[in-house]
């Protein structure tokens, strides 16, 4: 066993990704099976998503969902990956959590992002621009001010207020910089794109601020990983998200997974296959030894106190598989 691996975290974020003939329900029915699963391997959080209006994602209402699984375990952390703070009032987000935390004290993480709708009709539907994730940091500052009572307004956020619960910021463009000015954990990815993460990794690091919430940078890295008894195998729980993923490029709407069989079975446009091959590549996956080897790297190479694996597939019993897979290398 490498000791980067042993000193490590592992976490997931599950995506509720909907599958080919199956309903939004499942999806997420599968999401709070999968967590209480992942609480008897020893998986250190599961956070859950937030999407609008995407055919292939049933995760909606992160925090209703993350009530669903912090009531279904016992003892592993839940939380979001992530609430998307230009969607909301950071006063009705510091309750969410208040109440969260209330029910379930000292599990609930609080993992945020700056990303709006993901369409234009999305964004309209929410009342919402592109530019509103410019106020991301101003809103980040003002919730957290929720927690410690410090709200110009003379309001106090009921229950949040005195309440700890961690927060996170999810790296995308600016976030590193806006996570080591606030001083908190940051998550980054992904793991296909090394040089970027790095260098956002590094200006993380260079710039943190130690703050209430962390006295010191706390670096979270996500991404897809795979393990299977062969390369193969594990090549193939790939496939349904690249091919979605390839679909969406082509065709502007995110679809639910279908099974790698009949993805492998299609024929292709020479701009869908571009966008397919490139979906697959650069992930980590393979074997346990195989993938033990690449995280090994990962983990030497930035320094990372956590893994958030981020893996989507239409086989759920493989995708179980893969975790304890994961699981053994720790």
């Amino acid at each position: 066993m490498s000791s980067p691996i042993a000193s490590t975290r592992f976490s997931v974020l599950d995506r509720s990704r909907t599958r080919e003939g199956r309903t939004d329900a499942e999806a997420l029915r599968d999401t709070v099976a999968l967590a209480r699963e992942l609480e008897t391997l020893g998986y250190h959080r599961v956070w859950v998503s937030e999407h609008h209006g995407v055919p292939g994602v049933a995760g909606s209402a992160p925090t209703v969902l993350a009530a669903a699984v912090a009531g279904a375990t016992r003892t592993i952390r839940v939380g979001t990956g992530g609430v998307m703070l230009p969607n909301h009032q950071p006063l009705v987000v510091a309750e969410q959590f208040g109440v969260l935390e209330s029910l379930f004290p000292g599990r609930i993480d609080m993992g945020l992002g700056r990303s709006v709708g993901f369409t234009g009709g999305v964004r309209k539907a929410l009342g919402r621009d592109k530019g509103d994730a410019e106020d991301f940091e101003a809103q980040l500052g003002e919730l957290l001010g929720w927690f410690r009572g410090t709200s110009p307004t003379g309001v106090h956020a009921r229950p949040a207020e005195g309440l700890s619960v961690p927060p996170f910021v999810l790296a995308m463009g600016e976030g590193a910089a806006i996570a080591a000015r606030a001083g908190l954990p940051m998550v980054i990815g992904d793991l296909r794109n090394r040089e970027k993460m790095q260098r956002g990794i590094d200006h993380y690091r260079a710039h943190f601020r130690p703050s209430a919430w962390a006295s010191e940078p706390y670096v979270v890295v996500s991404g897809t990983v795979a393990v299977a008894a062969t390369p193969e195998e594990a090549r193939r729980l790939l496939v349904p998200e690249a091919w979605s993923m390839a679909y969406s490029r082509t065709h502007g709407t995110f679809p639910p997974l279908p099974p790698a069989e009949r993805v492998e079975a299609l024929t292709m446009t020479a701009k869908e296959r571009g966008f397919y091959e490139s979906g697959l590549a650069g992930h980590i996956a393979g074997t346990e030894e195989q993938v033990a080897d690449e995280l090994e790297t990962v983990l030497k190479e930035t320094g990372a106190q956590e893994v958030l694996v981020t893996t989507s597939t239409y086989d759920r019993s493989a995708l179980l598989d893969s975790y304890r897979r994961l699981a053994r290398l720790w």
